[in-house]
């Protein structure tokens, strides 16, 4: 199969891992050999419960036996997306109450830059240095890696960036700006969280000049860092909110949401100000509302906390210099990207999945499904710290 995915497939690095994939259910991912893995990163933090959820998968089986895609998004109800914005609206603070259904977090991301520059009647769009928020031209354009983007430019005109955490720079934001957009725990550049109360002075800054505070949801949500949505553990109410990866239970999906009076924007001057056909999908949102519900009716988001300490605590070795992060979507910092590597590419060889940053080198993720159990916590650490030991065996020699 490897021959012909790489023959027939598009491919996104030189090297790809190249697991054959038979089956996954739970924490573990089997191949074509019947040989399992435990998945320490649920599809980059996509698969929030795990593989082949009974919740998730009979919610899109009944919704298959009622009907698929019908209409293109906003034109008929449809009663699993009407179901899950209703349900996301009751989690939400006011005045995030209407949200915008899509197909992925770049498209999410695409409407809330657009929703901005509508909102506000300016171009000026900010974001902060290594972030990431996708792929699309808009996204790349708010990306903060130009290694990643130079061969594809010109971009979206009009950006400009700002540093983490870096309170001096919020003067860049002033009564030009439609927007600044930024990731409640940066992901790519290192799973960095916001200091010295960064996010509420971000926030501070936009009211001062009217600027729309977007925050991007799209890997801390859904429950990853013990709250629903990431920024719900600061104390701060964004104008936009912009969600994915998690949200749909493995199931490609992404939304924003909005107070309802910046929302209806987009319906008029000029209608149809953004469209999408599949947004919505009836089977992708009856996903979704399982997925919503399994995290608000169970204990999952205090446990990924209770988790996020075991993690911490089985993970002490002299090639961890840190974890970063919050609930459970961590890093271990080596000193090195080649040790992250050999870490990495060993761990899968004895059936443990770990995954890299894009930016940062030296990170190993670890974004494990939020039901992954205690035992398998700790079945999956015992092999990182071996796999280290041999490592660091091999770099004394």
């Amino acid at each position: 199969m490897n021959t012909d995915f790489i023959k027939y497939q598009a491919q996104t690095s030189p090297y790809p891992l190249g697991i054959e994939v038979s089956h996954a259910i739970g924490s573990y991912i089997y191949d074509t050999n019947n040989k399992k893995y435990l998945d320490f990163v649920a599809g980059v933090s996509a698969c929030t419960l795990g593989h082949q959820n009974k919740r998730v998968n009979d919610a899109i089986k009944n919704q298959l036996d009622k009907y698929s895609h019908v209409m293109v998004y906003g034109e008929y109800s449809q009663s699993p997306s009407v179901a899950f914005c209703k349900l996301l609206a009751e989690q939400l603070p006011e005045p995030l109450k209407k949200t915008y259904l899509v197909n992925s977090g770049t498209e999410a991301i695409e409407g809330a830059l657009k929703l901005a520059r509508r909102t506000t009647g300016r171009s000026q769009l900010i974001s902060c240095h290594n972030a990431y928020h996708g792929n699309t031209m808009g996204s790349m354009s708010v990306m903060g890696f130009e290694e990643r983007k130079q061969v594809f430019r010109p971009l979206i005109p009009d950006v400009d960036f700002i540093t983490f955490n870096n309170e001096a720079d919020l003067e860049k934001i002033t009564t030009k700006t439609a927007g600044i957009i930024l990731e409640t725990i940066q992901g790519g550049a290192g799973f960095i969280q916001p200091e010295n109360d960064f996010l509420n002075k971000v926030r501070q800054r936009c009211t001062e000049v009217g600027a729309m505070m977007i925050v991007d949801e799209i890997q801390p949500g859904f429950g990853r860092t013990g709250k629903l949505f990431g920024f719900q553990n600061y104390d701060v109410i964004p104008d936009i909110v912009v969600m994915g990866k998690g949200m749909g239970g493995g199931m490609p999906v992404g939304a924003f949401t909005a107070a309802p009076e910046m929302m209806d924007l987009l319906s008029y001057d000029p209608k149809l100000g953004h469209i999408t056909t599949f947004g919505g999908h009836p089977v992708i949102a009856a996903a979704s509302l399982a997925t919503l519900q399994e995290i608000t009716e169970t204990n999952l988001m205090t446990a990924a906390l209770e988790k996020e300490k075991l993690f911490r605590s089985l993970l002490v070795h002299p090639l961890i210099k840190e974890i970063r992060g919050k609930g459970l979507m961590l890093a271990a910092m080596t000193e090195h990207a080649e040790i992250t590597n050999e870490v990495i590419l060993k761990c899968q060889d004895r059936g443990l999945i770990l995954f890299w940053l894009l930016f940062e080198g030296c990170a190993i993720r670890i974004t494990p499904p939020l039901t992954i159990s205690e035992e398998e916590i700790r079945e999956g650490c015992a092999i990182i710290l071996e796999v280290m030991n041999e490592v660091a065996l091999s770099k004394s020699l």
